[in-house]
């Protein structure tokens, strides 16, 4: 008697699981052919097209939803599912069956209450289905109900509006919190190219997916590789964005971010995403202070250590972001006297094998060597200077001749300029290194971006000492300035180079070396040629040239011996005042004798 009782007990609990189920499916049924029934009946609507496209955009995202469901094996909770389940049931087929009533007052036959009044019914029931859309996700949150299969709402087109895109960012932002594995790697996908592709799906994540940003941060973290890049990839397009950025911030992601970057916390796809998540966010100083305060500042630099040598866009994004940091003061002296930064970018600057990482090494270290001069020290005795000059020697590039190997170049004479030159610095050690010889080969390249940059070089050397200006023209300077001069057409290159050839020839021995060679002293002459009614500042600084070629008789032999002379009477003549000075050194009427004898020829 007793056991049979106890198997009467036990058998009246699973009786009551399956009638529970068999009404469940019987209302599920019954909810799926009601919202077949009004997307067929839908169809034949003619009024307000658009209003029921919407409708039918939420009746289909709910049928999919509906019939996607499994039961969890081992479902515990069958009366509390029932009873949130079914109630969402129940209402979705009453809402639909209601709606079919507005089907004819949309196909023109009559009207109701009228068009307005149809038209605010229609809106009433699409916010009604968003709110039914919203309950299902809520009964997926609390796992009382599965999805089978990974089904995406279509992404909408191009040209759809805010509701549509924040109907599939919604859709998708429901699939990463309580999707399957696979249903979280699609819907990461889906979002990510989403957001790349449509500035709208930007605002709908930071304005109306609630706690959307939150969502993405902490799957900043998520131990599935697949999500987590996704995940970095759609935190990379909302930072940069000037609207949403901050929301970024305000949200945590700073944290996560840097700690995707430590070793072996992340792929090296994820870590350069972070690097430029990274890169975006510290363009404002303020969250450059954030960065470093998790320790960013070695996360970044490991990174350069551990892939210096290979290079590649992981360690120019890192550079990138410790640039942004180095200015701030506070964070750039921190990199240098206590993160060890300035070896590290020396070391990549050397052996990174290539250019683009080199590059990147070599713009930080001139942006930290420009900073205080402690720091510009520092930089110096790691052996910067001397590691740039290498770096102008074609020989040494570690990839054939191309445009990047010139960019590479540029960048390392830009380098020096600010280390080196802006002020004069260190200049000892940088002519020791052979940057002379650099230059001047440089000076002859037919790169016009490059010779420019080394002519500046050239130019703020004029300026430094005359024991510099000395060793310059020992170096063959003046004949490239002079070729230069007549070559370039960049009135900016040309003053520059008239200034450099006037500071070199203010040289004793460099003005006794240049007037032994006539076709330079020609050419001068030839370039005061009467091409401008007002002599330009090029030409002023040649003027000034000539005058010191004139405190030597052989100077002042080689110039009245030169073709080109008449152009210095012609300046004269209209009343230049160094030509007029010149003319007069040059010996006044027997000078004019002369000219006159030249013209009536």
């Amino acid at each position: 008697m007793g056991e049979a009782g106890e198997e009467e007990s036990a058998a009246a609990p699973a009786e009551v699981s399956r009638q529970a189920e068999l009404d469940e499916q019987r209302c599920l049924a019954e909810a799926l052919d009601a919202i077949s029934s009004l997307v067929s009946a839908s169809l034949s609507a003619t009024l307000f097209p658009l209003k029921w496209q919407l409708v039918r955009d939420r009746l289909n995202r709910l049928h999919a939803s509906l019939a996607d469901i499994t039961v969890p094996e081992g479902d515990e909770n069958g009366e509390d599912r029932w009873e949130a389940f079914s109630n969402l049931l129940l209402d979705v087929a009453a809402a639909a069956r209601e709606a079919r009533e507005l089907v004819p007052r949309s196909q023109g036959r009559h009207y109701g209450g009228g068009k307005l009044r149809l038209r605010s019914d229609l809106d009433v029931l699409a916010a009604g289905l968003d709110a039914h859309v919203a309950r299902l996700d809520e009964v997926y949150a609390s796992g009382a109900l599965t999805r089978a299969r990974a089904l995406v709402v279509p992404r909408p087109g191009a040209g759809a509006t805010r509701d549509d895109v924040r109907f599939y960012v919604r859709d998708l932002f429901a699939r990463l919190r309580v999707g399957g594995a696979e249903m979280r790697r699609e819907a990461a996908a889906a979002l990510s190219e989403a957001l790349r592709d449509d500035e709208k799906c930007v605002r709908v994540v930071a304005a109306d997916v609630a706690d959307g940003v939150g969502v993405l941060v902490a799957l900043l973290e998520c131990p599935d590789a697949r999500v987590q890049e996704e995940a970095l990839e759609a935190v990379s397009v909302i930072a940069g964005s000037d609207a949403h950025r901050g929301d970024l911030v305000v949200g945590g992601a700073i944290a996560p971010v840097v700690r995707v970057l430590d070793a072996g916390a992340g792929s090296e796809a994820a870590k350069e995403s972070a690097a430029r998540v990274l890169c975006r966010l510290t363009e404002n100083s303020d969250n450059a202070w954030a960065v470093a305060a998790h320790g960013g500042v070695t996360a970044l630099l490991d990174l350069c250590t551990d892939h210096g040598a290979s290079g590649g866009e992981l360690v120019c994004a890192a550079c990138r972001v410790l640039r942004s940091l180095a200015g701030v003061d506070e964070i750039r002296k921190y990199m240098v006297a206590d993160a060890g930064a300035v070896p590290v970018l020396v070391s990549l600057s050397q052996r990174a094998t290539d250019d683009a990482a080199r590059i990147q090494a070599m713009e930080l270290l001139a942006a930290i060597g420009s900073g205080d001069s402690s720091a510009r020290e520092a930089v110096v005795q790691e052996g910067a200077v001397e590691s740039l000059v290498r770096s102008l020697d074609p020989s040494c590039q570690t990839q054939a001749p191309s445009s990047s190997s010139s960019k590479l170049r540029e960048v390392a004479l830009r380098a020096i300029d600010a280390i080196c030159l802006s002020p004069p610095t260190s200049t000892d050690r940088l002519i020791a290194a052979g940057f002379l010889d650099r230059v001047v080969s440089l000076l002859r390249n037919v790169d016009t971006t490059l010779q420019h940059c080394a002519l500046k070089a050239a130019h703020r050397l004029c300026q430094v000492s005359e024991e510099i200006k000395k060793a310059m023209g020992d170096a063959g300077f003046m004949p490239e300035l002079v070729s230069l001069l007549g070559a370039s057409k960049s009135p900016e290159a040309r003053e520059m180079a008239a200034e450099s050839l006037c500071a070199l020839v203010s040289v004793h021995r460099n003005r006794k070396r240049f007037v032994q060679d006539d076709r330079d002293v020609a050419r001068v002459l030839q370039l005061l040629g009467p091409d401008e009614e007002k002599p330009t500042p090029a030409k002023r600084f040649l003027l000034s040239t000539v005058m010191h070629l004139t405190d030597s008789s052989s100077g002042r032999r080689k110039i009245m011996s030169s073709e080109h002379v008449r152009n210095l009477e012609k300046l004269a003549e209209t009343d230049v005042p160094d030509a007029k000075r010149i003319v007069k050194r040059l010996g006044g009427s027997r000078l004019r004798s002369i000219f006159h004898g030249i013209w009536s020829l």
